[in-house]
């Protein structure tokens, strides 16, 4: 996949932390800032907001809010699994 250079504003104790870590392990902080997004990216995208959402590209706040509060409400019971089904091909 093709490499981008991109604008990264972080708040100069971030910046001092990054610096420490790669020195320490011998990295760039492109590749400290890189693997900390590999381990952060996959999390959130389990996230049920993220994965209700991914698809809709435009949805307005109003519609973000009640999706959230939506999620929010629903309890352990809710978010068990009723019933399996099992399809074979």
């Amino acid at each position: 996949m093709a490499t981008k250079a991109i604008n990264l504003k972080l708040d100069e104790n971030r910046v001092l932390d990054v610096k420490q870590v790669a020195s320490v392990f011998h990295m760039t902080m492109t590749d400290v800032i890189n693997e900390a997004l590999d381990a952060y990216l996959p999390v959130m995208k389990q996230d049920p907001f993220y994965r209700l959402t991914a698809g809709i590209q435009d949805a307005s706040k109003e519609e973000t809010d009640e999706i959230l509060a939506e999620i929010e409400s629903l309890s352990d019971e809710d978010l068990e699994i009723s019933t399996v089904h099992k399809f074979e091909v």
